[in-house]
């Protein structure tokens, strides 16, 4: 395995950030790392790194004991963290030659050239980082972390600060990378996920709540139905309770609701109700469980 974590906690005076959780990560396989705030997800990820001890467990980095090995784990392990440390008064080219020295890289202008090419910094390079926007400064994180080629990547809200053409371009370089390269990545942003990821892990309160590729995690949730509902006019929402089999509406747009029930399908029971209330639908579908959903559900 690439990245095996055993029963990891962390605890800070009487609160559990990180609460005896285990998982392995096999070679290749690029795995979200979901949760909310204050979830545990980044001091997971530092503890993978070596940036903070664990108060319990153990956790290994392609067989290397992340405590007991620490030198040898940074050796092959490429972090990018949520807030990106730079040194903003350095030029990018002169910023990676002092980690490419730092990684003791012999052809350091080779792993510069080739760090830079990746994340398509190349129109940057001669600009100091403090002139960068938030989005090329995140680059540069990733050129860093890439520099020293290492066998794992830990990527803590990698697209953060990026535009909608900037998104795509990283997510196309961290999957290229995931098809020689173990990548575990923190992200909020669910259509990353399913565009990137072959597997998730959801993190709540410290404990793992989740763990599996999406479809198996949405066939999971789908214990109920979902429908979506237009009508010509507003309709009270009292009404649209008392449809049987209706557990929840929502009214998510002018005039457009989400009725939730139990498996039975409600499309014909609302058919039903709108004949009697003499209501003319424009448009009705049902809808499967998204990733949010899912999220949702599983931390709310």
């Amino acid at each position: 395995m690439s990245i095996r974590v055993e029963k990891l906690a962390k605890r800070y005076s009487s609160q559990w950030a990180v609460d005896r959780i285990s998982f392995d990560i096999p070679q290749g396989q690029i795995v979200g790392f979901l949760g909310p705030n204050g979830a545990g997800k980044s001091t997971t990820m530092k503890i993978l790194t070596g940036y903070i001890p664990p108060t319990e467990g153990k956790a290994y980095m392609s067989g290397l004991d992340v405590e007991e090995q620490a030198v040898e784990v940074r050796r092959i392990t490429g972090y990018l963290p949520e807030h990106n440390p730079l040194y903003l008064d350095m030029y990018i080219q002169e910023y990676l030659g002092f980690v490419a020295r730092l990684n003791q890289i012999d052809s350091s202008k080779k792993a510069i050239e080739k760090a830079i090419d990746m994340t398509q910094l190349g129109k940057e390079r001669h600009k100091k980082i403090g002139q960068l926007s938030k989005g090329y400064r995140q680059r540069v994180g990733l050129a860093q972390a890439l520099i020293h080629d290492p066998k794992i990547l830990i990527l803590d809200e990698p697209t953060s600060g990026l535009d909608p053409n900037q998104v795509q371009e990283m997510r196309q370089v961290i999957k290229t990378l995931g098809q020689e390269k173990t990548v575990l990545l923190s992200t909020h942003i669910m259509q990353e996920v399913q565009a990137m990821c072959d597997r998730v892990i959801i993190i709540h309160q410290g404990q793992i709540v989740a763990d599996g590729d999406i479809a198996t995690l949405q066939s999971k949730q789908q214990q109920s139905f979902s429908v979506r509902l237009e009508l010509d006019q507003a309709c009270d929402l009292n009404k649209l309770f008392s449809i049987p089999g209706c557990q929840q509406a929502d009214q998510v747009a002018p005039n457009t609701y989400l009725l939730r029930g139990q498996s039975a399908d409600l499309r014909s029971r609302i058919a039903d109700a709108a004949k009697a209330e003499n209501w003319t639908v424009l448009e009705m579908r049902s809808e499967t469980h998204s990733l949010e959903d899912v999220f949702r559900e599983l931390t709310s």
